[in-house]
């Protein structure tokens, strides 16, 4: 693919990307609007099936875990949930899209360096379990957070926040 259509789409995808994160902090958030874009992105480990696409296992954890313990943590520490009422709003700090356009830049210089080692199909592969790693702990979190201020507003939730030693 030739790179300047590479960036164009990368760029289109970002602006995207950056648009739906915006509007997800004016609506109430839901487990389900958590936990589909991991389900969703899921369904690219089907590449797999196609053989060029292939990457040796120790690349493919290693990239997984790139994403998982470098590129993943920016994201975590600049989104929050708070409850506003009844409803359970996603915060971000204002650094939270200086962040997202900061990862894409990397990810699209890194990819750009990969490419010329490995063909794009595999490089594909990489960058896909790279974001997976990224996206799955950051969502887990955010999902196990939204647990806690959804048992939090329970009446049995409220009753164990009332009997905790922090309480006291």
């Amino acid at each position: 693919m030739h790179p300047a259509l590479l960036a164009a789409a990368s760029i289109v995808g970002a602006a995207v990307i950056f648009t739906w994160r915006l509007r997800e902090t004016t609506r109430p958030i839901t487990a389900r609007k958590i936990l589909i874009p991991p389900l969703g992105m899921s369904t690219g480990f089907c590449m797999f099936v196609y053989p060029p696409t292939r990457v040796p296992p120790t690349w493919g954890l290693a990239a997984f875990l790139v994403g998982a313990l470098v590129f993943c943590w920016p994201l975590v520490k600049t989104s929050r949930l708070t409850r506003e009422g009844d409803a359970i709003m996603l915060k971000r700090s204002r650094a939270f899209l200086w962040i997202l356009l900061g990862l894409v830049a990397v990810r699209l210089a890194a990819r750009t360096y990969v490419e010329q080692l490995i063909s794009p199909l595999q490089t594909g592969s990489i960058f896909f379990l790279l974001a997976f790693g990224m996206i799955l702990p950051w969502r887990v979190l955010m999902f196990l957070e939204y647990r806690r201020l959804t048992a939090a507003a329970s009446p049995q939730g409220v009753a164990a926040l009332a009997s905790s030693p922090e309480a006291g």
